[in-house]
């Protein structure tokens, strides 16, 4: 027997189904990630089918139950549909990220208030266009990685302890983590990590403010971020939304 739930939901994405129906894949306050079916969803006579769109934060209903894949999406309304974001090119590029990495690392029915609220908190900061894109899709990164349980520690040499690792020029080996000038030279295998890479990953960490970072860096970021990915979690790709604008 069903249950009818009422909750808020983020949509990650969609994809046509059969004639006149849609799948949504929506990360939703009360139960995480879940897919569910708009019947009817593509019709002109569709309200519900016209709002469950990327992006959007919306309140949903749903029928709920337990030994089934793909729930039934009964209705939706519009919480936020984060207008001037959709407008500004930049900041479109790095929201699809952000929901293409939530749909890649969260897993099905895991609830996790906090990772709804931050996709919900990083949208609005795109909206409000304060601080630039790349670098709140870099702040996000890190926080989604600590919340999927696997968090990158700059803190110190793995193998030493040392701390004072600024102005240095560091390694990060996948399986123990951030080695200094010193030890990564007992490492065979290991990422460069230079001190403009180090100080910009200290300062999304830290949620300091970052004053200036050019193309070039942001994606070296980048490809640190998603190679770690890759190594920890089996079947990660790399993050087309990065690459489509």
């Amino acid at each position: 027997m069903s249950e009818i739930i009422k909750t808020e939901a983020v949509v990650l994405n969609k994809i046509d189904y059969r004639d006149t129906s849609v799948i949504a894949s929506l990360y939703t306050k009360d139960f995480g990630k879940i897919s569910a079916i708009l019947k009817g969803g593509r019709t002109t006579k569709s309200r519900t089918g016209k709002i469950v769109d990327p992006l959007n934060h919306l309140q949903i209903i749903i029928y709920k139950k337990e030994t089934r894949d793909v729930q039934l999406l009964s209705d939706a309304e519009i919480i936020t549909h984060f207008s001037k974001l959709k407008e500004n090119l930049p900041a479109l590029k790095y929201s699809y990220a952000i929901i293409e990495l939530v749909h890649k690392l969260a897993s099905d029915y895991e609830e996790n208030k906090r990772t709804f609220y931050g996709i919900v908190r990083i949208l609005s900061l795109f909206e409000k266009g304060e601080e630039k894109p790349e670098v709140l899709f870099g702040r996000f990164f890190l926080f989604l990685m600590k919340e999927s349980g696997y968090e990158i520690q700059l803190g110190k040499c793995s193998v030493c302890g040392r701390t004072d690792l600024k102005n240095m020029i560091l390694g990060f080996n996948w399986d123990s983590g951030m080695l200094c000038v010193n030890c990564k030279e007992e490492k065979k295998n290991y990422f460069n990590i230079n001190p403009e890479l180090f100080d910009y990953m200290s300062c999304l960490k830290n949620n300091k403010l970052v004053s200036e970072i050019n193309d070039s860096m942001n994606d070296y970021a980048n490809k640190f971020f998603e190679s770690y990915l890759q190594f920890h979690v089996p079947g990660f790709k790399e993050i087309r939304s990065l690459k489509s604008f």
